[in-house]
């Protein structure tokens, strides 16, 4: 199957790319390259010996998204391209909330225009707001986001359900994914943020590389073993296959106007120190870190349930934190060795 994969240059969606590659699909790569590099590009044809069609397109661009649809004849689309730094939402919501939404209006009603009928969507955990009780499942009651950022993604959620519940046309899966991190085992493609990374990880790799001067650590006094926040790590691999097995879920299906929410975590939650812990045992390297205050818009403690996307979806995390981490180092060396 074709399928358009926004954002395809991005983190998640370059790995994502690979994974539908190796089951048989055929992805189309669109991107603004707003938070991503072209180099990208060559990392993905190095795994997987081709070179899939890019288009360096704006998905706020209506007129040019419904010229791609025109030409390419999607089977469906996977939708990664987003604003994603929850600090940044705060200080700059208009733009959250504009970017976000828009694109995604504007690349509904082109799958509508062109009978395109299966889309995954690139939801996140923020939507659960900091829940009452852990670990949260499907039925866990959406809470206030705590940022902008994660506001765009709970009303997203509700747009995409509205559209397909207002009739025939359209069958739509929301993953509400945890913390991605790591790499491609081949260091071929990973985490490349342009400026100061909006993420903990490569906030990490890159001040044991010697790139940044120290890693602050935001907040010590949260009501957690060691006073840190509590986050799922997933590895990307293994979050960019359970985008495969969504999309695939949506084929097989005879309903018509289906509508679903997955979490996709590896139910275990995992402190902030924790992670920097392990992170310096498995590669044997000493982090600068030191402790700040509490951001704006963090919340306290979140993992997932993930029994639903592990029985209907068949899927399930294979990869540990540790892989992870050793993955995402060994990224971040290459990156050196190639400057």
């Amino acid at each position: 199957m074709k399928i358009l994969v926004t954002g395809g240059v991005g983190f998640i969606g370059s790995h994502t790319v690979v994974e539908l590659d190796k089951a048989g699909h055929e992805p189309v790569i669109i991107d603004n390259l707003y938070n991503s590099n072209l180099d990208v590009l060559k990392g993905i044809k190095s795994i997987t010996g081709k070179d899939f069609p890019f288009y360096q397109i704006d998905c706020n661009d209506a007129e040019k998204v419904r010229e791609l649809f025109e030409k390419e004849k999607f089977d469906g689309v996977i939708h990664f391209a987003a604003y994603k730094a929850v600090g940044e939402s705060v200080a700059k919501p208009l733009n959250y909330y504009e970017n976000n939404l828009i694109s995604l209006l504007i690349l509904l009603r082109a799958m509508k225009e062109f009978n395109v009928d299966k889309f995954v969507f690139s939801s996140s955990c923020t939507v659960y707001g900091q829940p009452e009780s852990l670990p949260v499942t499907e039925l866990t009651p959406r809470q206030p986001a705590t940022s902008p950022y994660g506001n765009t993604k709970a009303i997203a959620e509700d747009i995409i359900r509205d559209h397909v519940h207002s009739g025939p046309g359209l069958k739509a899966i929301c993953l509400r994914y945890f913390n991605p991190i790591g790499a491609h085992e081949s260091s071929l493609i990973g985490e490349l943020p342009n400026g100061v990374p909006s993420n903990l990880v490569p906030f990490i790799t890159q001040t044991a590389a010697g790139l940044r001067k120290s890693l602050t650590v935001f907040g010590s006094d949260y009501d957690t073993p060691d006073g840190t926040c509590i986050r799922d790590y997933i590895h990307v691999v293994d979050l960019a296959k359970a985008h495969v097995k969504a999309f695939e879920l949506l084929d097989e299906t005879a309903v018509e106007d289906f509508y679903d929410v997955f979490n996709v975590g590896t139910g275990e939650g995992c402190t902030v120190l924790q992670l920097i812990n392990t992170f310096e045992e498995v590669n044997n390297v000493k982090l600068n870190y030191n402790i700040g205050p509490r951001r704006d818009g963090d919340v306290e403690k979140i993992y997932a349930q993930s029994d639903k996307v592990n029985s209907v979806m068949k899927w399930k995390a294979e990869k540990t934190m540790a892989d992870a981490l050793r993955d995402a180092w060994n990224w971040q060396l290459k990156i050196i060795a190639e400057k």
